[in-house]
Protein backbone atom coordinates (compact mmCIF):
# COMPACT_ATOMS: atom_id res chain seq x y z
CA UNK A 1 0.00 0.00 0.00
CA UNK A 2 2.92 2.66 0.42
CA UNK A 3 4.58 1.41 -2.56
CA UNK A 4 1.21 2.37 -4.17
CA UNK A 5 0.92 5.68 -2.46
CA UNK A 6 4.35 6.82 -3.23
CA UNK A 7 3.47 6.56 -6.79
CA UNK A 8 -0.41 8.62 -6.67
CA UNK A 9 1.12 12.28 -7.22
CA UNK A 10 4.52 11.80 -9.15
CA UNK A 11 3.25 11.83 -12.82
CA UNK A 12 1.23 14.71 -11.81
CA UNK A 13 4.17 16.97 -9.82
CA UNK A 14 6.67 15.90 -12.28
CA UNK A 15 5.18 17.85 -15.03
CA UNK A 16 4.25 20.32 -13.06
CA UNK A 17 7.93 20.96 -13.06
CA UNK A 18 8.58 19.76 -16.54
CA UNK A 19 6.00 21.63 -18.30
CA UNK A 20 8.02 24.71 -19.72
CA UNK A 21 10.03 21.96 -21.29
CA UNK A 22 7.67 19.97 -22.27
CA UNK A 23 5.56 22.89 -23.79
CA UNK A 24 8.81 23.41 -25.48
CA UNK A 25 9.89 20.20 -27.23
CA UNK A 26 6.23 19.05 -27.85
CA UNK A 27 4.89 22.27 -29.40
CA UNK A 28 2.08 22.50 -27.15
CA UNK A 29 -0.38 25.21 -27.42
CA UNK A 30 -0.70 27.58 -24.07
CA UNK A 31 -4.58 26.08 -24.61
CA UNK A 32 -3.40 22.46 -24.50
CA UNK A 33 -0.99 22.58 -21.20
CA UNK A 34 -3.69 24.20 -19.73
CA UNK A 35 -5.68 21.05 -20.77
CA UNK A 36 -3.14 18.82 -19.46
CA UNK A 37 -2.83 20.45 -16.16
CA UNK A 38 -6.66 20.26 -15.89
CA UNK A 39 -6.36 16.89 -17.03
CA UNK A 40 -5.64 14.85 -13.37
CA UNK A 41 -8.56 16.76 -11.49
CA UNK A 42 -10.65 15.02 -14.81
CA UNK A 43 -9.48 12.14 -14.56
CA UNK A 44 -9.99 11.62 -10.69
CA UNK A 45 -13.56 12.57 -11.08
CA UNK A 46 -14.52 10.47 -14.21
CA UNK A 47 -12.81 7.56 -14.03
CA UNK A 48 -12.45 7.37 -9.89
CA UNK A 49 -16.38 7.10 -10.59
CA UNK A 50 -16.54 3.61 -12.61
CA UNK A 51 -13.80 1.94 -9.46
CA UNK A 52 -16.86 0.84 -7.59
CA UNK A 53 -18.48 -0.71 -10.57
CA UNK A 54 -14.82 -2.38 -11.06
CA UNK A 55 -14.45 -4.17 -7.30
CA UNK A 56 -18.50 -5.49 -7.87
CA UNK A 57 -17.15 -7.49 -10.85
CA UNK A 58 -13.29 -8.19 -10.16
CA UNK A 59 -11.33 -8.42 -6.78
CA UNK A 60 -9.61 -5.90 -5.66
CA UNK A 61 -6.02 -6.84 -5.44
CA UNK A 62 -6.87 -7.53 -9.41
CA UNK A 63 -8.27 -3.63 -9.87
CA UNK A 64 -4.58 -2.41 -8.35
CA UNK A 65 -2.95 -4.51 -10.18
CA UNK A 66 -3.93 -3.76 -13.64
CA UNK A 67 -4.61 0.28 -12.75
CA UNK A 68 -0.76 0.25 -11.23
CA UNK A 69 0.37 -1.42 -14.77
CA UNK A 70 -1.74 1.38 -16.69
CA UNK A 71 0.13 4.05 -14.90
CA UNK A 72 3.63 2.78 -15.82
CA UNK A 73 2.87 2.08 -18.95
CA UNK A 74 0.91 5.53 -19.62
CA UNK A 75 4.29 7.05 -18.20
CA UNK A 76 6.56 5.15 -20.67
CA UNK A 77 4.40 5.86 -23.41
CA UNK A 78 4.05 9.39 -23.20
CA UNK A 79 7.74 9.67 -23.20
CA UNK A 80 8.38 7.88 -26.62
CA UNK A 81 6.23 10.33 -28.49
CA UNK A 82 6.52 13.10 -30.69
CA UNK A 83 2.82 13.89 -30.79
CA UNK A 84 1.00 15.86 -28.45
CA UNK A 85 -2.02 14.10 -29.08
CA UNK A 86 -0.66 10.72 -28.34
CA UNK A 87 1.07 12.68 -24.67
CA UNK A 88 -2.18 13.80 -23.94
CA UNK A 89 -3.56 10.23 -24.70
CA UNK A 90 -0.98 8.31 -22.90
CA UNK A 91 -1.21 10.79 -19.29
CA UNK A 92 -4.71 10.00 -19.67
CA UNK A 93 -4.13 6.55 -19.50
CA UNK A 94 -1.43 6.86 -16.67
CA UNK A 95 -3.89 9.00 -14.96
CA UNK A 96 -6.51 6.18 -15.12
CA UNK A 97 -4.50 4.24 -13.24
CA UNK A 98 -4.32 7.01 -10.11
CA UNK A 99 -7.74 7.61 -9.90
CA UNK A 100 -8.54 4.19 -9.42
CA UNK A 101 -5.96 3.57 -7.28
CA UNK A 102 -6.80 6.62 -4.93
CA UNK A 103 -10.47 5.11 -4.79
CA UNK A 104 -8.93 1.37 -3.64
CA UNK A 105 -6.76 2.27 -0.71
CA UNK A 106 -9.41 3.18 1.55
CA UNK A 107 -11.18 0.10 0.48
CA UNK A 108 -7.97 -2.08 0.97
CA UNK A 109 -7.09 -0.12 4.80
CA UNK A 110 -10.18 -1.27 5.81
CA UNK A 111 -10.49 -4.49 4.16
CA UNK A 112 -6.91 -5.89 5.65
CA UNK A 113 -6.28 -3.46 8.50
CA UNK A 114 -10.11 -2.56 10.08
CA UNK A 115 -8.48 -2.20 13.32
CA UNK A 116 -5.74 -0.01 12.60
CA UNK A 117 -7.45 2.31 10.28
CA UNK A 118 -6.20 5.21 11.18
CA UNK A 119 -2.48 4.43 11.31
CA UNK A 120 -2.56 2.62 7.97
CA UNK A 121 -4.23 5.49 6.43
CA UNK A 122 -1.14 7.99 8.59
CA UNK A 123 1.47 5.79 6.62
CA UNK A 124 0.17 6.06 3.52
CA UNK A 125 -0.81 9.55 3.30
CA UNK A 126 2.57 10.42 4.38
CA UNK A 127 4.23 8.33 1.80
CA UNK A 128 1.45 9.98 -1.00
CA UNK A 129 3.16 13.34 0.29
CA UNK A 130 6.83 12.54 -0.17
CA UNK A 131 6.32 10.57 -3.54
CA UNK A 132 4.43 14.54 -4.10
CA UNK A 133 7.36 16.28 -3.14
CA UNK A 134 10.20 14.40 -3.98
CA UNK A 135 9.24 14.19 -7.60
CA UNK A 136 8.52 17.79 -7.57
CA UNK A 137 11.84 18.48 -6.04
CA UNK A 138 13.80 15.93 -8.59
CA UNK A 139 11.79 15.52 -11.62
CA UNK A 140 14.31 18.89 -12.76
CA UNK A 141 17.48 17.59 -11.66
CA UNK A 142 17.11 14.50 -13.32
CA UNK A 143 16.21 16.16 -16.54
CA UNK A 144 19.23 18.07 -16.69
CA UNK A 145 21.37 15.09 -15.74
CA UNK A 146 20.08 13.07 -18.87
CA UNK A 147 19.85 16.07 -20.87
CA UNK A 148 16.09 15.86 -21.58
CA UNK A 149 12.60 16.17 -19.96
CA UNK A 150 11.87 12.80 -21.07
CA UNK A 151 14.28 11.25 -18.32
CA UNK A 152 12.71 13.48 -15.61
CA UNK A 153 8.92 12.09 -16.56
CA UNK A 154 9.68 8.54 -17.66
CA UNK A 155 12.31 7.74 -14.62
CA UNK A 156 8.89 6.94 -12.12
CA UNK A 157 7.64 4.65 -14.54
CA UNK A 158 9.78 2.38 -12.62
CA UNK A 159 8.73 3.39 -9.59
CA UNK A 160 5.22 2.02 -10.44
CA UNK A 161 6.32 -1.32 -11.96
CA UNK A 162 7.98 -2.24 -8.77
CA UNK A 163 4.76 -1.07 -6.87
CA UNK A 164 2.43 -3.89 -8.81
CA UNK A 165 4.74 -6.43 -7.63
CA UNK A 166 3.49 -6.96 -4.32
CA UNK A 167 -0.21 -7.37 -5.46
CA UNK A 168 0.75 -9.91 -8.19
CA UNK A 169 0.47 -12.66 -5.86
CA UNK A 170 -2.61 -11.65 -4.21
CA UNK A 171 -3.96 -10.82 -7.56
CA UNK A 172 -3.25 -14.78 -8.42
CA UNK A 173 -4.66 -16.10 -5.68
CA UNK A 174 -7.97 -13.74 -5.75
CA UNK A 175 -8.19 -15.44 -9.40
CA UNK A 176 -7.57 -18.65 -8.36
CA UNK A 177 -10.49 -18.47 -5.50
CA UNK A 178 -12.78 -16.86 -7.44
CA UNK A 179 -12.82 -19.93 -10.28
CA UNK A 180 -12.80 -22.38 -7.09
CA UNK A 181 -15.91 -20.63 -5.81
CA UNK A 182 -20.01 -22.25 -6.55
CA UNK A 183 -21.30 -20.03 -9.46
CA UNK A 184 -24.77 -19.56 -6.75
CA UNK A 185 -22.31 -17.80 -4.87
CA UNK A 186 -20.32 -15.93 -7.34
CA UNK A 187 -23.67 -14.77 -9.21
CA UNK A 188 -25.25 -13.53 -5.40
CA UNK A 189 -26.45 -10.16 -5.90
CA UNK A 190 -25.04 -7.63 -2.93
CA UNK A 191 -26.94 -4.58 -1.80
CA UNK A 192 -25.90 -1.60 -3.92
CA UNK A 193 -24.25 1.99 -1.45
CA UNK A 194 -25.52 4.63 -3.06
CA UNK A 195 -23.70 7.67 -1.23
CA UNK A 196 -25.16 10.76 -3.56
CA UNK A 197 -28.86 9.78 -2.03
CA UNK A 198 -27.61 10.05 1.30
CA UNK A 199 -26.90 13.56 3.77
CA UNK A 200 -23.66 12.10 4.92
CA UNK A 201 -22.03 11.16 1.51
CA UNK A 202 -22.83 14.59 -0.05
CA UNK A 203 -21.28 16.24 3.28
CA UNK A 204 -18.04 13.88 2.66
CA UNK A 205 -17.51 15.28 -1.12
CA UNK A 206 -18.06 18.69 -0.43
CA UNK A 207 -15.82 18.69 2.72
CA UNK A 208 -13.18 16.28 0.44
CA UNK A 209 -13.68 19.02 -2.64
CA UNK A 210 -13.62 22.21 -0.61
CA UNK A 211 -10.21 21.28 1.02
CA UNK A 212 -9.06 19.94 -2.41
CA UNK A 213 -9.56 22.90 -4.01
CA UNK A 214 -7.96 24.96 -1.48
CA UNK A 215 -4.86 22.87 -1.58
CA UNK A 216 -4.65 22.82 -5.88
CA UNK A 217 -4.89 26.74 -5.39
CA UNK A 218 -2.25 26.65 -2.62
CA UNK A 219 0.04 24.40 -4.93
CA UNK A 220 -0.57 26.67 -8.14
CA UNK A 221 -0.67 30.28 -6.81
CA UNK A 222 1.25 30.79 -3.64
CA UNK A 223 4.52 30.85 -4.69
CA UNK A 224 3.30 33.56 -7.00
CA UNK A 225 1.79 35.35 -4.17
CA UNK A 226 5.07 35.60 -2.12
CA UNK A 227 6.77 36.86 -5.42
CA UNK A 228 4.27 39.67 -5.59
CA UNK A 229 5.10 40.43 -1.89
CA UNK A 230 8.93 40.78 -2.79
CA UNK A 231 10.53 37.48 -2.36
CA UNK A 232 12.97 36.15 -5.04
CA UNK A 233 11.31 33.37 -6.76
CA UNK A 234 13.98 30.39 -5.40
CA UNK A 235 12.65 31.82 -2.19
CA UNK A 236 9.00 31.93 -2.95
CA UNK A 237 9.33 28.03 -4.18
CA UNK A 238 11.33 26.97 -1.08
CA UNK A 239 8.33 28.49 1.35
CA UNK A 240 5.75 26.54 -0.96
CA UNK A 241 7.31 23.35 -1.20
CA UNK A 242 7.80 23.91 3.22
CA UNK A 243 4.16 23.68 3.11
CA UNK A 244 4.70 19.94 1.76
CA UNK A 245 7.48 18.95 3.96
CA UNK A 246 5.93 20.00 7.10
CA UNK A 247 2.34 18.26 5.75
CA UNK A 248 4.77 15.15 6.00
CA UNK A 249 4.43 14.33 10.36
CA UNK A 250 0.86 16.00 10.11
CA UNK A 251 0.03 13.41 7.94
CA UNK A 252 1.14 10.54 9.63
CA UNK A 253 -0.49 12.01 13.04
CA UNK A 254 -3.91 13.54 11.91
CA UNK A 255 -5.31 10.25 11.06
CA UNK A 256 -4.30 8.43 14.33
CA UNK A 257 -5.70 11.28 16.49
CA UNK A 258 -8.89 10.59 14.25
CA UNK A 259 -9.74 7.19 14.93
CA UNK A 260 -8.63 7.64 19.03
CA UNK A 261 -11.87 10.48 19.02
CA UNK A 262 -15.14 10.07 19.47
CA UNK A 263 -16.16 13.32 17.76
CA UNK A 264 -14.35 14.77 14.78
CA UNK A 265 -15.18 18.58 16.17
CA UNK A 266 -12.29 19.59 17.60
CA UNK A 267 -10.37 18.50 14.60
CA UNK A 268 -12.47 20.28 12.54
CA UNK A 269 -12.37 23.18 14.03
CA UNK A 270 -8.76 23.38 14.89
CA UNK A 271 -7.65 22.86 11.02
CA UNK A 272 -10.07 25.89 10.41
CA UNK A 273 -8.56 28.06 12.64
CA UNK A 274 -4.80 27.09 11.19
CA UNK A 275 -6.09 27.65 7.24
CA UNK A 276 -8.32 31.05 8.87
CA UNK A 277 -5.04 32.53 10.81
CA UNK A 278 -2.93 31.71 7.54
CA UNK A 279 -5.05 32.96 4.82
CA UNK A 280 -5.62 36.62 7.20
CA UNK A 281 -1.85 36.72 7.31
CA UNK A 282 -0.97 36.10 4.14
CA UNK A 283 -3.58 38.81 3.25
CA UNK A 284 -2.08 41.67 5.59
CA UNK A 285 1.71 40.80 6.19
CA UNK A 286 2.65 37.88 3.95
CA UNK A 287 6.41 38.95 3.68
CA UNK A 288 7.08 39.36 7.40
CA UNK A 289 5.06 36.69 8.56
CA UNK A 290 5.49 34.27 5.77
CA UNK A 291 7.20 31.50 7.54
CA UNK A 292 4.26 31.59 10.10
CA UNK A 293 2.02 31.36 7.54
CA UNK A 294 3.35 28.31 5.69
CA UNK A 295 3.62 26.72 9.04
CA UNK A 296 -0.20 27.10 9.67
CA UNK A 297 -1.31 26.42 6.36
CA UNK A 298 0.96 23.35 6.27
CA UNK A 299 -1.85 22.53 9.45
CA UNK A 300 -4.37 23.63 7.81
CA UNK A 301 -3.95 21.37 4.82
CA UNK A 302 -4.16 18.24 7.69
CA UNK A 303 -7.91 18.31 6.33
CA UNK A 304 -6.48 16.07 3.71
CA UNK A 305 -5.24 12.55 5.90
CA UNK A 306 -8.21 13.78 8.08
CA UNK A 307 -10.80 13.00 5.24
CA UNK A 308 -9.13 9.92 3.74
CA UNK A 309 -9.31 8.61 7.26
CA UNK A 310 -12.80 9.70 7.62
CA UNK A 311 -13.68 7.71 4.33
CA UNK A 312 -13.04 4.32 6.86
CA UNK A 313 -14.49 5.51 9.78
CA UNK A 314 -17.56 6.40 8.31
CA UNK A 315 -18.37 3.11 6.74
CA UNK A 316 -18.95 -0.58 8.09
CA UNK A 317 -17.59 -2.43 5.19
CA UNK A 318 -15.14 -2.90 2.52
CA UNK A 319 -18.29 -1.89 -0.10
CA UNK A 320 -19.19 0.64 1.62
CA UNK A 321 -16.28 2.36 2.09
CA UNK A 322 -15.26 1.78 -1.72
CA UNK A 323 -18.66 3.50 -2.05
CA UNK A 324 -18.37 6.38 -0.26
CA UNK A 325 -14.25 6.64 -1.52
CA UNK A 326 -15.50 6.82 -5.14
CA UNK A 327 -18.34 9.49 -4.09
CA UNK A 328 -16.21 11.93 -2.25
CA UNK A 329 -13.40 11.96 -4.10
CA UNK A 330 -14.99 11.71 -7.52
CA UNK A 331 -17.65 14.41 -6.85
CA UNK A 332 -14.64 16.72 -4.55
CA UNK A 333 -12.47 16.37 -7.72
CA UNK A 334 -15.15 17.97 -10.01
CA UNK A 335 -15.07 21.13 -6.74
CA UNK A 336 -11.23 20.81 -6.60
CA UNK A 337 -11.01 21.83 -10.38
CA UNK A 338 -12.20 25.51 -9.70
CA UNK A 339 -10.24 26.48 -7.28
CA UNK A 340 -6.91 27.43 -8.91
CA UNK A 341 -9.03 28.71 -11.92
CA UNK A 342 -11.08 31.13 -9.95
CA UNK A 343 -7.88 32.36 -8.33
CA UNK A 344 -6.41 32.60 -10.85
CA UNK A 345 -10.06 34.82 -12.79
CA UNK A 346 -9.58 36.90 -9.48
CA UNK A 347 -6.22 37.58 -9.28
CA UNK A 348 -5.97 38.98 -12.53
CA UNK A 349 -8.96 40.87 -12.53
CA UNK A 350 -8.20 42.55 -9.50
CA UNK A 351 -4.51 43.22 -9.97
CA UNK A 352 -4.04 41.73 -5.88
CA UNK A 353 -4.65 38.99 -3.16
CA UNK A 354 -7.40 39.75 -1.19
CA UNK A 355 -10.32 38.84 -3.48
CA UNK A 356 -8.34 35.56 -4.22
CA UNK A 357 -7.60 34.88 -0.12
CA UNK A 358 -11.74 36.07 0.40
CA UNK A 359 -12.83 33.11 -2.24
CA UNK A 360 -10.85 31.05 -0.12
CA UNK A 361 -11.98 31.85 2.94
CA UNK A 362 -15.70 31.50 1.72
CA UNK A 363 -14.93 28.32 0.50
CA UNK A 364 -13.12 27.22 3.94
CA UNK A 365 -16.57 27.97 5.27
CA UNK A 366 -18.20 25.73 3.47
CA UNK A 367 -15.61 22.97 4.43
CA UNK A 368 -16.03 23.90 8.03
CA UNK A 369 -20.13 23.78 7.46
CA UNK A 370 -19.68 20.00 5.90
CA UNK A 371 -17.18 19.09 8.30
CA UNK A 372 -19.37 19.75 11.19
CA UNK A 373 -21.68 17.03 9.60
CA UNK A 374 -19.22 14.30 9.04
CA UNK A 375 -17.70 14.89 12.39
CA UNK A 376 -20.74 13.10 14.32
CA UNK A 377 -20.18 9.25 13.99
CA UNK A 378 -22.23 7.64 11.58
CA UNK A 379 -21.88 5.09 8.64
CA UNK A 380 -22.64 5.40 4.85
CA UNK A 381 -24.68 1.78 5.14
CA UNK A 382 -27.45 3.51 7.35
CA UNK A 383 -28.62 5.26 4.54
CA UNK A 384 -28.68 8.41 6.10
Amino acid sequence: MLLVAVNLRAAVTSLGALLDEVRGGLGLSATMAGFVTTLPTIAFAGLGALTPWLVRRFAPARVLVVAMLALAVGQVLRVLTDSPLVFVLTSALALAGIAVANILLPMLVKQHFPHRTGLVTGAYTMALTVGTTVAAASAVPIAHAFGSWRAGLGVWAGLAAVAVLPWVPLALRARAAARRAPRTAAAAPRARIRPGRTRLGWAMAVYFGAQSLSGYAIMGWLAQLFRDAGYRPETAGLLLAGVTALGVPIALLMPTLAGRLRTLRPLVLGLTTASTLAYLGLALAPHDGALLWVALLAVGQGAFPLILTTIGLRARTADGTVALSAFAQSTGYVIAALGPLLVGVLYEATGGWTAPIGFLLVALAVQTGAGMVIARPRYIEDGR
